[in-house]
């Protein structure tokens, strides 16, 4: 289990199960409620955020690492990694500060330990992940399953918004 007094919930699927989608319309409904809400998403690919020909792409590429970029609106902090081995979650959640958030969702890493949600669309024909990983707390589903967890239409991100807070932060709004 991480370690870390800010409550952590994935969400874990096979890739185009709708993960990031169901995430973008989470955020706001939790928000509703004032929580400040985190997101941690493991990609397998090489990404970019920053551009050839930007002063911190220069900088970067000179060998300036961490590379903070700042504005009144923003900060973005980029880290080059001096091996390719995988993050851990544990590396990323100690990036934030207690003071900051109140909950931090995850996307990815769901091979580690910790309270998950697995989302499940019949039509994928994808396995379930849930009985092999004791993590799994509910089941985000489009279809009804002989399951003792909790299920959670996948189409009602409010009801997936509502466990969240009632069951899962133990919290009433």
């Amino acid at each position: 289990m991480p370690i870390t007094d800010i409550p952590l919930l994935g969400f874990a699927a096979a890739s185009g199960t709708g993960k990031t989608t169901l995430l973008t319309q989470l955020i706001p409904l939790l928000k509703k409620h004032h929580l400040r809400v985190g997101v941690i998403k493991h990609s397998h690919h090489d990404f970019e955020i920053d551009h050839d020909g930007k002063d911190s792409f220069r900088l970067r590429h000179a060998g300036a690492t961490p590379m903070i970029l700042v504005s009144k609106h923003r900060r973005v902090v980029i880290s080059e990694f001096p091996s390719l081995q995988e993050p851990t979650l544990d590396e990323q959640v100690a990036l934030f500060s207690n003071d900051d958030i109140d909950l931090i969702l995850v996307e990815g890493f769901r091979h580690e330990s910790f309270a998950k949600i697995e989302l499940h669309r019949a039509d994928l024909n994808q396995p379930f992940l849930y009985p092999n990983d004791p993590h799994i707390i509910a089941i985000a589903t489009d279809s009804d399953l002989n399951t003792n967890l909790p299920q959670l239409n996948l189409n009602q991100p409010d009801e997936i918004a509502a466990f969240i807070i009632q069951i899962f932060l133990n919290y009433e709004s």
